[in-house]
């Protein structure tokens, strides 16, 4: 009796138990003893749960990546100008035109840009003195301009932003007029300087200036071509539009807009001759008070007139 129990006979029998309880086996091949119904449902339903929670799991976790982390970024370091307390890379040399405009944003366009008064205006007392008509009354046809506590005068000033705007207007593919280049002469009178521009037929001018104001007073204001009929009717609205767009630029800076002038930055005048004989969208720019000593200090840094020709030439890029 002992000897019918062989390994090969028990072998056999464990083959007629297997085929005998083949549902057992199955059940338990499965990891339960469940029914082999069930086998079937809960696969179907795992796959259901798992496609729907990962679809949108991604889909949220996708969005804000996007909204709230991709996009601010990358869109204000490019179109917003570098802060006060962040040194930019763009100097007198002309700049990688995409970090201002992108390569060739304003070809085609002409703009012209007036370094207010000229260096040598102070030896020509009768020449800039001589009377010009501007439409609402005479003025005179240039004067020497103002100049920080320590010398450094205006037309000095105002050139030295003029040929850095230029530079990176050219680098961005826009045809540039001057109506000047050097500071050792005298002039233009104001009639001319809004010929230059005209002649051309600019799609914007831009007058660069700093003002002379009250010691305690802070900032830069737009100066806009008030409504003079036979003269700025035809340039009124969209020299508003020009003057909207270089404000919201220019406070990049960090320049505060005027604390003793103007409103929110913007003011209308009506005696201006550069503005009166425009028949060109132009605004004038008093890029800070010279007589300040905070923003003196700020005009006289080559870091910061850098900044002012970066924010200039991205409000002539959003008006154009």
């Amino acid at each position: 009796m002992h000897a019918s129990f062989t390994p090969v006979r028990i072998r056999v029998l464990a083959v007629l138990v297997i085929l005998g309880f083949g549902g057992l086996g199955v059940a338990l091949a499965s990891g339960g003893s469940a029914p082999r119904g069930r086998v079937t449902v809960a696969p179907t339903t795992a796959r259901r749960v798992a496609t729907t929670t990962p679809a949108s799991t991604t889909a949220v976790t996708t969005t804000t990546a996007v909204a709230t982390t991709t996009a601010p970024p990358t869109t204000s370091t490019t179109t917003v100008p570098a802060p006060a307390t962040t040194a930019p890379t763009i100097g007198m040399v002309p700049a990688p035109p995409v970090v201002i405009t992108g390569s060739g944003t304003l070809q085609g366009r002409t703009i012209a840009i007036d370094a207010g008064h000229d260096g040598g205006n102070y030896a020509h007392a009768s020449e800039i003195g001589r009377p010009i008509f501007i439409g609402t009354q005479t003025r005179a046809c240039d004067t020497t301009g103002t100049a920080t506590n320590d010398g450094y005068s205006e037309a000095a000033y105002n050139l030295d932003v003029a040929l850095r705007l230029r530079d990176l207007l050219q680098a961005a593919g826009a045809n540039v007029v001057m109506t000047r280049t050097t500071n050792d002469g005298w002039g233009p009178c104001i009639d001319e300087r809004a010929a230059i521009g005209n002649r051309a037929r600019a799609d914007a001018a831009i007058s660069i200036h700093a003002d002379g104001g009250p010691a305690g007073g802070r900032g830069f204001h737009v100066l806009l071509p008030g409504l003079v009929t036979g003269y700025t009717d035809d340039i009124y609205s969209a020299s508003h539009a020009l003057g909207v767009d270089m404000r919201d630029a220019f406070l990049a800076t960090g320049m505060p807009t005027s604390t003793y002038y103007a409103t929110d930055g913007l003011a209308e005048r009506t005696d201006l001759g550069g503005l009166n004989l425009s028949n060109v969208p132009k605004v004038f720019v008093e890029t800070g008070n010279m007589r300040n000593a905070t923003d003196a200090a700020l005009l006289e840094s080559a870091d910061f007139r850098r900044r002012e020709a970066e924010a200039l030439a991205a409000g002539l890029r959003r008006f154009l």
